[in-house]
């Protein structure tokens, strides 16, 4: 049993910066393919960023490409996701995810992801 808990949300400023973090549990999580996904009041979940097992691989929506910053370090069995520049419309829950063990590398889908953590809220105001 995968356990993942989010952490480092809060109540930012517009332009500010915050790090979350994934810790996870159960498992080999360095042969694991992660993922951070937000969801916002009345919308759709929606992917933010991916990050291969190792690391070494990513991807980003294309709303925060260049201002966030996926990253992994698997001693510490932790995702991270380093926010810059935050504007309003990035307030949402974020939520770290696993994507399941067998799945095509990568997917912006959330079916594809097997265990979610329960989430960490951003909030920023204008």
């Amino acid at each position: 049993q995968v356990q993942l808990v989010e952490s480092g949300g809060g109540l930012v400023q517009a332009g500010d910066s915050l790090r979350l973090s994934c810790a996870a549990s159960g498992g080999t999580f360095s042969s694991y393919h992660m993922a951070w996904f937000r969801q916002a009041p009345g919308k759709d979940r929606e992917f933010v960023a991916a990050i291969t097992s190792g690391g070494a691989g990513t991807r980003y929506a294309d709303s925060v490409k260049g201002r966030f910053t996926i990253s992994r370090e698997n001693a510490k069995n932790t995702v991270y996701l380093q926010m810059n520049g935050l504007k309003p419309e990035d307030t949402a829950l974020y939520y770290c995810a696993r994507l399941r063990p067998g799945s095509s590398w990568y997917s912006r889908q959330p079916s594809s992801y097997d265990y979610w953590g329960q989430g960490t809220q951003v909030t920023v105001s204008s």
